[in-house]
C-alpha cells in the first residue's frame, strides 16, 4: 500500500511515511484507501482477544513491511494493559484508555509507534520531534525511553500544563529533552512543524515526529474501537462514540476503523470552548483561531492538525463531515458540573476531558431522541488532573503509585520564548 500526502504532491511506502512523519510538501500522509475487513473478522470479534484485533488490524495498514512474527511481538508489547468498558449509567460506558504506563490514552499510539519507529530505522540515529497539550509527551518519553540511537525533544507550553503532566514530561533525562516554550500549544505545534520541514536540519539529521501528524500513532488508536465494540456489541444496541477532540487525531482513528467496516453508528467529537470543527459543521467555514487555556488542557488546539486527514476522507465535503460526525463545544463551568453530576448520581470519577465527552454523549441523545449505547472515552485517569478534579468535587483523589512516582522526581527542561531560530541553534548544538 502507497501513502499520500494529504497535497497530493508525494507518495511513498509505510516504512518512509513513519521514519519522516511529516511529509516534505507539509502535508500529512494517508493511505491510499482504507483497507476492507472481511465479513468472517466482524461475525468473530466479539471472541478476540484486544492483541488478536490489533494484529488483525495493523496487519491491513502494514502490507508487507513486517513480519508476522515481529509484528505479534509488537502488539503483545503495546497491548500489555487493559481497556475495558465500564459502565456508567444504563446505555452509558467509559472506555477507560488510561490503564497504560502513563494513565493516558496516548500510551496505546505512542508505544506502538516507538517500537515501529525502532524496526524500521535499524537502530540509526534519529531525532524525534512532539509538541503537546498534556498527555502526548509523556506517552512519548515513555515509549521512547532509552531506545537506542532515538533523541526525543518534547515541547510543550510554559505553564499551560498540569504540574503531574509536567513532571511526567521533564523528568526522564537520557535521551528525552523537554523544551518548555513560553507560549500555547499551537505555537509549539507550529515549531515542531519548522523543525520537521527546516532543509538544513533534515540535512544534518534524521528527523521525524511523534505527535498524532505521524500515521504510526492513528494506527494503533483505530484498535481500541474495535475492542469497545467487541465487548458491547452484545448489548443490541446501535453504538455511539463520544470523543473528546483536540487535535483530533483520535476521532481520525475511529473514522479509520468506521471506514475498514466498523459499524459505528455515529461519532460525536465533543470540544471545550476551542470550537474550531463545531464551528465548521455549523457554517461550512473552517478557520483556525488563537486556542483558549480551559481546564480539559488536552484540548486547547485552536488549529487541529488532522483537521487535514479528516478533509482528506470527506473531499473536504462539509456535508460528508455532517454525515458522519456531530460535533458540540461546552464550557468549563458546563463541564465542572458534569464531573460533580456523574460523581453523584454514579459514583464514578470522571477527568474534565471524560467529563467534556459525556457531555457530548447527553446533548447527541436530547437532540436525536434515538435508543443506542453511548461509549465515552476516558482519556486519562482523573488523578492527572487532581487539582481541578480535588476543586470541582471537594473530595482527595488518590494518586495511582506510577504517578506519584513522577512526583518524587526533579524537573529539568531548558526554557525558550517562540522563537524557530532559537530553538533550530539548540538543535543543531545538541548533536
Amino acid at each position: 500500500m502507497k501513502y499520500i500526502s494529504t497535497r497530493k504532491q508525494e507518495q511513498t511506502n509505510i516504512k518512509t511515511a513513519i521514519l519522516k512523519g511529516l511529509a516534505d510538501d507539509g502535508g500529512l500522509f494517508m493511505p491510499e484507501y482504507i483497507p476492507q475487513l472481511d465479513s468472517e473478522f466482524f461475525e468473530n470479534l466479539p471472541n478476540l482477544t484486544l492483541q488478536e484485533i490489533g494484529f488483525r488490524v495493523a496487519k491491513e495498514f502494514l502490507d508487507e513491511s513486517i513480519s508476522d512474527d515481529n509484528l505479534k511481538e509488537i502488539i503483545d508489547e503495546v497491548l500489555n494493559f487493559e481497556i475495558p468498558a465500564v459502565k456508567i449509567s444504563e446505555d452509558i460506558y467509559s472506555l477507560e484508555l488510561f490503564h497504560g504506563p502513563t494513565m493516558a490514552f496516548k500510551d496505546v499510539g505512542a508505544r506502538f509507534m516507538a517500537r515501529m519507529m525502532s524496526y524500521f530505522s535499524g537502530g540509526k540515529p534519529m531525532k524525534v520531534i512532539a509538541a503537546t497539550s498534556g498527555d502526548t509527551g509523556s506517552a512519548v518519553a515513555s515509549g521512547f525511553f532509552e531506545v537506542q540511537g532515538i533523541e526525543v525533544y518534547i515541547l510543550y507550553p510554559k505553564g499551560k500544563v498540569s504540574p503531574l503532566q509536567e513532571k511526567q514530561l521533564t523528568t526522564w533525562g537520557g535521551n528525552i529533552k523537554a523544551l518548555e516554550i513560553d507560549g500555547t500549544f499551537d505555537d509549539c505545534q507550529a515549531l515542531a512543524k519548522q523543525i520537521l520541514s527546516d532543509e538544513e536540519l533534515n540535512r544534518k539529521f534524521t528527523l521525524t515526529s511523534a505527535n498524532s501528524i505521524n500515521i504510526a500513532r492513528l494506527i494503533p488508536q483505530s484498535f481500541y474501537y474495535f475492542w469497545a465494540f467487541a465487548q458491547l456489541q452484545k448489548l443490541g444496541k446501535p453504538i455511539v462514540f463520544s470523543v473528546p477532540s483536540g487535535n483530533f487525531g483520535n476521532l481520525t482513528a475511529g473514522l479509520f476503523a468506521k471506514k475498514m467496516g466498523l459499524p459505528v453508528h455515529q461519532f460525536i467529537a465533543s470540544t471545550n470552548s476551542n470550537d474550531v470543527v463545531p464551528n465548521y459543521l455549523e457554517t461550512g467555514n473552517y478557520e483556525s483561531k488563537p486556542s483558549k487555556q480551559t481546564i480539559s488542557n488536552a484540548m486547547d488546539v485552536g488549529n487541529p492538525s488532522n483537521f487535514e486527514r479528516m478533509k482528506s476522507l470527506f473531499n473536504n465535503d462539509v456535508s460528508e463531515f455532517k454525515k458522519e460526525i456531530e460535533s458540540y463545544s461546552f464550557s468549563d463551568e458546563e463541564t465542572k458540573d458534569t464531573m460533580i453530576k456523574v460523581k453523584s448520581d454514579f459514583g464514578y470519577t470522571l477527568d474534565p476531558h471524560g467529563a467534556v465527552a459525556y457531555l457530548g454523549l447527553e446533548k447527541y441523545s436530547k437532540k436525536s431522541n434515538e435508543d443506542f449505547v453511548g461509549v465515552l472515552l476516558e482519556t486519562a485517569h482523573p488523578a492527572k488532573f487532581v487539582e481541578v478534579v480535588e476543586d470541582v468535587l471537594k473530595e482527595e483523589v488518590t494518586i495511582p503509585e506510577k504517578l506519584e512516582a513522577f512526583n518524587k522526581r526533579e524537573k529539568r527542561s531548558v526554557e525558550f520564548s517562540v522563537d524557530f531560530q532559537q530553538v533550530k541553534s539548540y538543535l543543531i548544538e545538541e548533536r
